[in-house]
């Protein structure tokens, strides 16, 4: 027999069962019973065989299943899996006689909600257990939602991505085209959450949720990975190309200004691409692909969007295998401090030393900063890093009594992170060293992404009795902006500038410019890459404070270090 079932629509809020059985006087029966229980509240379509309730389930929406499992094409828990594979997120109740009780018992281990004998059901007990098991359902169905779900935005989470992009590589093969994977960042989502608060960076990221489901085809799959991290999967695709549009549409659709209540705010995104129509690939392993390409977006500056190469995978192992190896470094006290000379230009004598990071790698030998800071950075290992840097550079400022001023470098990262402040004060409480003998360097960059936090840091640094010095200054967008904002006391001029005062007279002038500028400012100029007695003497010339570069002496260790008679 079919089954006749009506919709919601047509019962308004009555429960909508389907009651899957056989034989016609026990279907009488639960039916009187529903009626007896609530008259009017549920609305009972029938099915005599599995198939017809399978059919019913695919063309109607029921609230409830009451299943006989003894039917004339499916026995036992075969009729069940039927069910469940057409409905999965519609509960049932099994019917059972007395001798089927265990093969009832193992339907609800195996998803059933609940079991009721024959002959031992009432009205009251039937109403009670549709309702507990709609109930049970509901709730499982919202756990396993919140669990493959972002609470945020709504959007698939990290693990259904994940089994997505498993089930899309399966289907590789199949049809001939590719899939892709876009890892989207949000630059300068940071700022636009500290400065506006975590209530409208919480907003704009569901807003940019909401754009990306608008922008994509219906059975692609946008997924929040985290942070302001967002991944993108896309079936079906005719490869690179076509993941390269899609990626600019994303991309255009974000750069349209977002209203955060009365604040209009601008994002970039950066996205990484990884496409791929190997069945054999990892789900894993291309969406690290696709992270691996938004950084190197992310290091071209400007660029909008990367797609993944070899070349990305073998930079990607690199840093792997250099982070770990940086961890071990840190643990078994490879790192080195080495100290280049700062002089004063007038007189030639030595009044400082900036403090340079080395690491004594136990197969390359002497690795410079520049084959693993980058990596620190991007792992946070740059704090303990850093730490380690002024613990050292304090421990030798007081063996040489205090006779030389110490610069020491502080990245983007470490000035930003909120303990900077603290662990600086207890260094220098536990060194003994005077915080008057401490320059810290900090690039523009670094302070201009932040400029309340920044600023709030600095003054604090201040306060302990440190100077701070800009360095690399010349190179950034907003120099002179940067003096003016911020509690600087030593410009330090970029070597590109130095280098170039002898072949360029343009050059020559903005370091002329720059020195001026300083000492009108009340500041002292430091200027770095001095290599030749021509660049001494012009700089000299000019009225520059104090120089350092390889025509004064390389970075040494502190044994090698011959102080001024004190």
């Amino acid at each position: 027999m079919s089954a006749s079932p009506r919709t919601a629509r047509d019962v308004g809020t009555a429960q909508r069962v389907l009651l899957v059985e056989d034989n016609p006087g026990d279907a009488a029966l639960v039916e009187a019973m529903l009626e007896e229980a609530s008259p009017g509240a549920y609305v009972c379509s029938r099915a005599g065989r599995a198939s017809d309730a399978v059919d019913a389930l695919l063309s109607s929406v029921y609230d409830c299943v009451l299943l006989d499992l003894s039917l004339p094409d499916a026995y036992g828990l075969d009729a069940l899996d039927q069910l469940r594979a057409a409905a999965l997120d519609v509960p049932v109740v099994v019917l059972s006689g007395r001798r089927d009780e265990q093969l009832a018992i193992g339907a609800v281990q195996e998803g059933a909600q609940d079991y009721l004998i024959k002959g031992e059901v009432e009205a009251r007990l039937l109403a009670r257990s549709i309702a507990y098991a709609v109930e049970r359902k509901r709730a499982e169905v919202e756990l396993a939602h919140q669990a493959l779900h972002d609470g945020l935005t709504g959007l698939p989470n990290r693990a259904l991505l994940l089994d997505r992009l498993g089930q899309a590589l399966a289907r590789l093969g199949r049809s001939g085209t590719s899939v892709a994977v876009l890892f989207c960042d949000l630059d300068r989502f940071k700022v636009i959450n500290d400065s506006l608060g975590h209530a409208a960076g919480d907003q704009l990221l569901t807003d940019v949720a909401r754009r990306l489901e608008e922008v994509l085809r219906t059975g692609d799959t946008a997924a929040r990975f985290g942070g302001d991290e967002f991944v993108v999967l896309c079936e079906d695709i005719e490869g690179e190309r076509h993941a390269v549009l899609v990626a600019e549409r994303i991309a255009r659709r974000l750069s349209e200004p977002f209203l955060l209540g009365e604040d209009q705010v601008h994002v970039r995104v950066s996205v990484g691409i990884a496409v791929t129509d190997r069945p054999t690939a990892r789900p894993e392993s291309l969406v690290r692909d696709a992270d691996a390409a938004m950084y190197r977006a992310k290091e071209r500056g400007g660029a909008l969007y990367e797609v993944f190469d070899t070349g990305m995978h073998r930079r990607a192992v690199r840093r792997l295998a250099t982070e770990t190896a940086l961890h071990r470094a840190l643990d078994r006290e490879e790192l080195r401090l080495h100290f280049q000379p700062q002089l004063e230009m007038a007189s030639g004598r030595m009044t400082g030393v900036e403090a340079l990071v080395r690491w004594q790698h136990p197969e390359r030998g002497l690795v410079g900063p520049g084959e693993f800071i980058a990596a620190a950075e991007e792992t946070g290992l740059i704090h303990r890093l850093g730490e380690w840097v002024m613990e050292e550079a304090c421990r030798q400022t007081v063996a040489w009594q205090g006779r030389l001023t110490m610069s020491i470098n502080l990245s983007p990262r470490q000035v930003l992170h909120p303990e900077l402040v603290r662990s600086v004060g207890r260094i220098v409480r536990e060194s003994g060293v005077d915080p008057r003998r401490l320059c810290f360097e900090i690039t523009e960059t670094a302070v201009l992404d932040d400029v309340d936090a920044a600023t709030a840091v600095l003054e604090q640094l201040k306060a302990l009795g440190a100077s701070l010095a800009i360095d690399d200054f010349g190179t950034g967008y907003s120099s002179l902006k940067a003096l003016q904002q911020f509690p600087f006391d030593v410009v330090k001029i970029d070597r590109s500038f130095v280098a170039g005062m002898a072949g360029s007279t343009q050059e020559a002038a903005i370091v002329a410019a720059v020195i001026s500028l300083s000492q009108a400012l009340g500041l002292r100029t430091v200027a770095e890459g001095i290599e030749t007695v021509g660049h001494l003497e012009g700089l000299r010339t000019l009225g520059c404070d104090l120089g350092q570069g390889f025509y004064f002496g390389r970075p040494t260790p502190a044994r090698y270090v011959v102080l001024e008679p004190g």
